[in-house]
């Protein structure tokens, strides 16, 4: 169970992940669901070298924790009731390679607007349809993170919405938009 960012839990999980990398001899890509892809971020930043990429579904990386709707739940879970100020800046800072964030305007739990990364070469948003607690099994979902892990190592583009045809250009919606 992810009860937040205990002591000892992100050490553990980047020593994994750097474990997994030196054991197959390849980069590692990283999806994490809410919290799970704050961790996902935070050990592609300490372990750029280890990591292909990261892939986030609702995850609150860009807002202030208590712009959530689990925030208490979060603090009585996690033990964290002290709101660290320079932990949430560097959690707002982008991991150092290629990043997905998934989101949706009716997750229901998080606020979209704090999972959305500002786009650049390496980073971009993908909106969809459906709730947070939902999103591990949205085959919307589903089939964008099996595109994005699909792309060869140091070959990484953007997810194509805009050569959808029929349904799927309703599917995908401009993470853009007001």
């Amino acid at each position: 169970m992810n009860r937040g960012p205990r002591d000892g839990v992100l050490e553990s999980c980047i020593a994994r992940v750097k474990e997994l990398s030196e054991k197959h001899g390849q980069k590692v890509s990283l999806v994490g669901w809410s919290l799970g892809g704050i961790f996902a971020r935070e050990i592609a930043k300490a372990l750029p070298n280890d990591v292909r990429q990261v892939i986030t579904l609702g995850s609150p990386f860009a807002g202030h924790p208590k712009a959530n709707n689990v925030w208490r739940l979060y603090q009585a879970v996690s033990g964290k009731t002290a709101i660290d100020d320079v932990q949430i800046a560097e959690i707002k800072k982008p991991p150092p390679v290629p990043f997905t964030s998934i989101f949706s305007r009716s997750d229901g739990i998080v606020s979209w607007q704090c999972c959305v990364e500002q786009e650049g070469d390496q980073a971009e948003n993908i909106e969809v349809h459906g709730s947070h607690t939902g999103m591990v099994v949205n085959p919307i979902v589903l089939h964008a993170i099996a595109d994005r892990l699909a792309q060869a190592d140091g070959q990484w583009r953007r997810f194509d919405t805009g050569g959808h045809q029929g349904i799927k250009k309703y599917i995908y919606r401009d993470p853009k938009r007001a």
